[in-house]
């Protein structure tokens, strides 16, 4: 089971309502007793998604479920503030080594840029930039 937004709820239930309007009022009750919850669904797309793609692909996918703003906005900070960090360990999982000839960076760059990362992001990571240095740990 995972959260849902009430644009997917709406678009499920809609062929068992009897009308919209029975529908929106199942829908505002389930939001008032907290069945519904935009800021928990957003949190959950993110924890499904963040270990996997970057803030743009997450933030479109936001968009797609038609949250207000500040939901959506909140949540994009939080993902901006580790973006190198999850890039890197996607590249890592993927590649391991930086690339050895042009090719291969332009392929290990067109992987990251295709899950969402930016683009300053996915170039430290594939040059080797703010990389974790092996003996300290930490991102340098």
């Amino acid at each position: 089971m995972r959260e849902h937004s009430r644009v997917e709820l709406r678009r499920k239930l809609a062929p068992h309502a009897e009308s919209a309007e029975q529908l929106e009022a199942v829908l505002d009750d389930m939001a008032a007793s907290r069945f519904l919850c935009l800021e928990r669904f957003a949190d959950s797309v993110v924890h499904r998604k963040a270990a996997r793609f970057g803030t743009a692909r997450i933030k479109a996918e936001l968009a797609q479920h038609q949250l207000p703003s500040h939901v959506a906005d909140a949540v994009v900070r939080s993902l901006r503030d580790t973006e190198l960090e999850r890039a890197h360990e996607l590249w890592a999982r993927r590649f391991g080594e930086v690339a050895a000839s042009p090719q291969e960076q332009a392929r290990q760059a067109r992987f990251l840029m295709a899950r969402g990362f930016a683009g300053e992001v996915v170039r430290r990571v594939v040059r080797g930039e703010g990389l974790p240095d092996p003996d300290d740990g930490s991102l340098g």
